[in-house]
């Protein structure tokens, strides 16, 4: 069978090496029972240890050729081979509105997309596991007070548990990528309400890491653009922190402060 050619402009590096496939597959071990949804399989390194778990599976590619030799490959999952984009897709449909896995080798440059999809539809994705850049694992994982953490960080963990489980080298790919990669499983945290305007939430995690040098009380201004916060605001001891300094609590609490401001402009 005829191997598929990685493809530059889809971001495919392929696993060549089997065991780190296998335990990649194992990540999912710990969302015992759900069905599993693998993004870009490829020529189906991974799919062939996800299919051993017994469960209900797909797999979604947009590559035409993946697809065709994953037919040829896997006749056995052939209904369940989707030829679309993932960042396009209708999630609910999938499992026909059940909750599942999400797992897969994810191309780099669109993983964080791929993750601020899943946190669109957390509902229904309680637990994600694959393998990313390493760069963008560490951010996803990093705690307060580390020179990683920022919007990623903050926006992942409001609603997942994220652990770092492993490193992965460059030379069990094809083509080798020039940057290592990590394995990673996010875990829904039972947070069903931050507390708080999500929207506003985000907006206001991702105007102060923009600007991550500085304190709360110079890059905040920005959002006050329409209305002056009451005297005293900007005297809160939180103002002279910088984002990396906060907890998702106090993001929450801030958030809470700044929509009090903005209400009279709304």
């Amino acid at each position: 069978m005829r191997q598929v050619r990685p493809k530059k402009h889809l971001g495919q590096h392929f696993l060549t090496d089997l065991d780190v496939a296998r335990r990649i597959a194992d990540t999912v071990d710990a969302c015992e029972g759900l069905p599993i949804l693998e993004i870009g399989p490829g020529m189906g390194v991974l799919t062939q240890f996800l299919m051993t778990k017994k469960r209900e599976m797909k797999v979604v590619e947009i590559d035409r050729e993946s697809v065709a030799y994953l037919n040829n490959a896997f006749p056995q999952l052939r209904e369940n081979i989707l030829g679309e984009d993932f960042l396009r897709m209708d999630l609910q449909a999938v499992f026909a509105g059940r909750k599942f896995v999400l797992t897969g080798n994810y191309p780099y440059d669109i993983s964080s997309q791929i993750f601020f999809k899943m946190l669109d539809n957390r509902d229904l994705i309680p637990c994600c596991t694959g393998m990313i850049q390493r760069e963008v694992a560490w951010r996803m994982a990093a705690q307060p007070g580390n020179k990683q953490y920022g919007i990623l960080s903050v926006l992942m963990q409001a609603w997942y548990d994220v652990e770092y489980l492993f490193t992965v080298d460059e030379d069990v790919f094809n083509p080798p990528p020039k940057v290592k990669s990590a394995v990673i499983r996010m875990t829904r945290n039972g947070v069903e309400e931050l507390g708080c305007d999500e929207q506003l939430f985000r907006r206001v995690v991702k105007t102060v890491f923009n600007q991550r040098r500085k304190m709360l009380r110079v890059s905040l201004r920005q959002l006050f653009q329409q209305v002056q916060p009451r005297e005293g605001f900007y005297t809160n001891d939180i103002m002279t922190k910088r984002p990396e300094q906060l907890t998702i609590a106090q993001f929450v609490d801030l958030t809470n402060m700044i929509a009090e401001e903005l209400s009279p402009a709304q």
